[in-house]
């Protein structure tokens, strides 16, 4: 429901840790952090920094220097939420919020908040909610007036108000409680659309990628269909699927999945693995990625580790979508398109103006293209759906009827195979 309440005042920080050996390029981690905070509309970023330190301190994340520091630029600036992209504690959070005078959000409540704020399916909504009552669990150090909102998103950056710690458990225990049996609720259905789906015989084919590396722009221009298109992170949560005509006249089932990030919350790679499944299940999957960004090696390897993370990596052929090479200088662009044609299973391409898409879409035809043999059935008169299958399938060579039913001759693939054994 929207409403005239002004944009909450935010101050934007990425911490630049000297000891963490995982520790990203500054400038990169502190422009994705002010695209994750832009992707909450009620969010005005009035300003943002990188902190570098040595180490983290265990009770205030920052020295006392800095923080004095921080407090005087906040202060001056009238600031009201201050988004920190790393894992705050729960007791730096609340230090920090009394130093400061200031809501602290980090990491993983902004991309809790923001996947709140988006999600659409019925199990999107659960899965995201069970997420991110299972993180406020761990900090029980305010209230959690999200509890009873009215809007998307989980309350984080509403304001403040104190309960009692003993009453806030009990309220978030009893939401897991009653989430978890809706969700069981919604997970039986969704089964049953997977046992139906497994009934079509096109391949299902995955687009995963870095979240804004122009996946749904190219799910767009492969399927004809409308799905949100932003410049901004996350703005595609729930997979959307749709058909499509390969060169070769088969068909596939392409899915356009949520986009993945680093230092993804592990609450979410939990939750989100149901919603995901159109990955799990694939035939193909494409990894899209942004290759006009500074970081694009960085971001890739974040999302091969969540795929493995998933067990995904092991299972289907994967295939790798270099995109936007249309926002490359024009050496650059040259460079990378003889590059990609010289490597195998890699597609220089643009989801923009549809260069290199061609070569892109035979190659999913020649992937998912299977070995056909020949194998004789003996079907039981009472087997009449599976015979009718094979033929609207067209996969029977000869059908000859026994004593006690059908004797069919039918060239089939593996994957049909499979098909025919779950109906």
């Amino acid at each position: 429901m929207e409403t005239d309440k002004p944009a909450t005042r935010a101050w934007v920080i990425s911490p630049d840790i000297k000891s963490d050996q995982n520790r990203r390029e500054p400038v990169s981690a502190l422009e994705e952090a002010i695209a994750l905070a832009a992707a909450l509309p009620e969010i005005d970023v009035l300003g943002s920094e990188t902190v570098r330190l040595p180490r983290l301190h265990p009770g205030m994340f920052f020295g006392k220097g800095k923080i004095a520091e921080l407090k005087a630029r906040l202060t001056e600036a009238e600031v009201e939420l201050v988004l920190i992209d790393g894992h705050v504690g729960p007791v730096q959070q609340r230090n920090l919020e009394k130093e400061w005078k200031v809501k602290i959000l980090d990491r993983t409540g902004l991309i809790l908040e923001i996947f709140g704020d988006r999600a659409r399916t019925a199990e999107g909504v659960l899965q995201v909610e069970m997420a991110a009552l299972s993180y406020q669990r761990s900090r029980l150090v305010r209230a959690w007036t999200h509890l009873e909102r009215q809007r998307g998103g989980f309350g984080f950056v509403g304001g403040p108000g104190e309960t009692q710690q003993e009453a806030d458990r009990r309220a978030i225990d009893d939401q897991l409680v009653r989430l978890k049996k809706q969700l069981e609720k919604v997970v039986k259905t969704r089964t049953l659309h997977r046992a139906a789906r497994a009934k079509v015989p096109y391949p299902i084919v995955a687009l995963v990628g870095y979240t804004n590396a122009g996946k749904s722009t190219l799910f767009n221009r492969l399927t004809g269909a409308d799905v949100l298109v932003k410049d901004m992170l996350f703005a595609t949560l729930d997979p959307t699927m749709r058909r499509v005509m390969l060169p070769s006249g088969d068909e596939v089932i392409m899915s356009d999945t949520v986009g993945f990030i680093s230092n993804l919350p592990t609450e979410l790679v939990a939750a989100f693995r149901a919603t995901l499944e159109e990955v799990l299940d694939a035939d193909l999957i494409l990894h899209v990625r942004d290759i006009s960004h500074a970081q694009s090696a960085e971001q890739s390897r974040d999302v091969m580790a969540i795929l493995n993370s998933l067990g995904v990596a092991d299972g289907a052929p994967l295939l790798e979508v270099w995109n936007k090479i249309d926002k490359l200088p024009e050496d650059a662009h040259a460079a990378l398109t003889v590059q990609s044609e010289r490597t195998e299973g890699i597609f220089a391409v643009s989801a923009l103006t549809g260069e290199g898409l061609g070569p892109l879409l035979q190659a999913v035809a020649d992937t998912l293209k299977d070995p056909r043999h020949s194998e004789v059935l003996d079907l039981g008169f009472n087997e009449g759906r599976k015979r009718a299958w094979l033929f609207e399938e067209g996969l029977v060579e000869a059908d000859s009827q026994t004593d006690t039913g059908y004797s069919m001759q039918v060239l089939w693939t593996d994957r049909q195979k499979e098909r025919f054994a779950r109906l």
